[in-house]
């Protein structure tokens, strides 16, 4: 290897081997830097690959000053499970993940190789005398026949564990048992559970103390764990960012304890900005009423509907937290058996910041949309909405009534809106609701609007109904432009057209 002489200032020009010298020159301490640069800013930061053991392999000097600093450099020697577990006595001191195996995802499973190898392996790594070294461990879609060897293997501490993955191949739900990882994960930092049930978690996320990221994935009936126990779990996680909840079933099994009314304070998570949560509202209520999450700015909630929907702990939980009031961009997207509201901030940065709310209601309780609907149009933050979409799920057959009366009601809590976009399918809807306004009706839904985008080629046998709202709003005081997305690729104002022509 070779560096250019003159950026160290030492060209000489009678030398014949002038601007060239040995990388040699510099000292273990630039070394150490750049050693740091390729582990962790390179393809070395990788944590499934083994890539910085090119760098002991270059000379003594190297080797030396690699595994004389495996800490400060965040060394981790990968293990994927394809070969048998061993590790030479020269690696001894660096920190070992437990990976999945590097098979390409294009490959058909007939063409995959029997893995029957690659999780004995696996097995025999975490059940080794290295247990302890072991930092992360991500294990996903465990096959049946390996399922009881793992968790046999796993009923004991891991000293140096950091983050952990575990999720299950098939229907069957894993069933951790309450000595798995010793009963205490104080060095967690990551810890995503899918398809497992543990039915004492509570014990683990007690000494869990240092969580980041708390997932717990699609969570069988067997795996339920009440609010009341997840709250006090919480209580020691302040460094808790990132929090998901997704229930596989339905309904939850509710204990009637939790619906007992909130206390009078709050468990605060002060670092949580993201949580997902996916389930029955009443769990959702129950888990609400107790929490208090100051900088959370991400929110999605997936709610199964049910009757006696009722959700004031949500709004309540949701009106509190001041970035939502920011978000200026709202998406409301209709289907047959489900909708959900999406808000977002209008800034490009802030494309990670939103408020996602969706009901799915079914083909049995189809009847319970307007309840989702009404539950929707209720988000506090919607009155600050500025800019509106309306558009179907893909792949949708349009089957929603035509009636005005709840396309009025789904508009009317837009109050600050100034654009409206309206997808093709939906035109007919929303242009029979405009037809319908009459007096002060006409000012007092979407009394901020300023522009009405029609996007689609369907709007010509609405034309009428589109002119009399527009006309409306112009002898009112309200201008309207509308708009329409021509087969070009772009808007065209047509409110001209639209008045004047034939």
């Amino acid at each position: 290897m070779f560096i250019s002489q003159c950026a160290l200032g030492l060209t000489d020009q009678l030398d014949p081997n002038a601007g060239k010298v040995t990388i040699d020159i510099l000292p273990d301490d630039v070394l150490v830097k750049i050693f740091h640069f390729y582990v962790n800013d390179n393809d070395g930061s990788n944590p499934w690959t083994n890539e910085w053991l090119r760098l002991v392999h270059v000379c003594r000097r190297w080797r030396y000053t690699v595994f004389a600093l495996p800490r400060h450099l965040h060394l981790q020697l990968a293990y994927t499970g394809n070969i048998p577990f061993k590790i030479p006595d020269t690696l001894s001191v660096v920190p070992v993940v437990i990976s999945k195996s590097h098979l390409h995802l294009y490959i058909p499973p007939r063409l995959l190789p029997d893995q029957g190898h690659v999780w004995s392996n696996k097995v025999a790594a975490l059940d080794s005398k290295h247990h302890t070294r072991i930092c992360q461990i991500h294990l996903s879609n465990i096959p049946d026949s390996h399922v009881e060897a793992i968790k046999a293997a796993m009923q004991k501490p891991f000293p140096a564990l950091t983050d952990l993955f575990l999720s299950v191949n098939g229907d069957r739900a894993l069933c951790i048992p309450a000595s798995f990882l010793g009963g205490s994960g104080p060095h967690l930092r990551t810890l995503t559970l899918k398809k497992c049930s543990y039915p004492a978690a509570q014990k683990l996320l007690l000494s869990a103390n240092h969580l980041v990221t708390l997932s717990l994935k699609d969570i069988p009936d067997s795996g339920y764990i009440s609010p009341d126990a997840l709250v006090t779990a919480f209580s020691g996680m302040f460094r808790l960012e990132t929090l998901q909840l997704e229930f596989r079933y339905p309904q939850s099994h509710i204990d009637p304890e939790s619906l007992r009314p909130p206390p009078l304070t709050r468990t605060i998570l002060p670092a949580l900005t993201r949580f997902t949560f996916e389930g029955n509202h009443e769990y959702s209520e129950g888990l609400m009423a107790q929490i208090d999450a100051p900088l959370l700015y991400d929110l999605r909630i997936v709610f199964f509907m049910g009757r006696d929907f009722e959700v004031p702990q949500l709004y309540q939980f949701v009106s509190h937290r001041e970035a939502f009031n920011t978000f200026h961009r709202a998406e409301m997207i209709i289907g047959d058996f489900q909708i959900f509201c999406r808000l977002s901030s209008a800034k490009p940065i802030d494309y990670h910041k939103q408020l996602w709310l969706e009901m799915r209601f079914g083909r049995v309780n189809r009847q319970l949309s307007s309840v989702a609907q009404d539950c929707i149009v209720s988000l506090p933050p919607l009155s600050n909405v500025k800019q509106l979409k309306i558009r179907p799920p893909l792949n949708w057959r349009d089957k929603l009534e035509s009636e005005s009366t709840p396309w009025l009601e789904r508009l009317k809590p837009f109050t600050a809106v100034e654009n409206l976009t309206v997808s093709y399918q939906f035109v007919r809807h929303v242009s029979h609701a405009m037809e319908m306004l009459d007096g002060e009706e006409v000012t007092e839904v979407l009394p901020a609007l300023r522009n009405l985008f029609l996007r689609g080629c369907t709007w010509e046998p609405y034309r009428k109904a589109v002119k009399t709202f527009v006309a409306a709003r112009q002898f009112s005081g309200y201008p309207l432009t509308v708009h329409y997305w021509d087969r070009n690729g772009g808007w065209e104002n047509i409110t001209d057209n639209l008045m004047f022509g034939g």
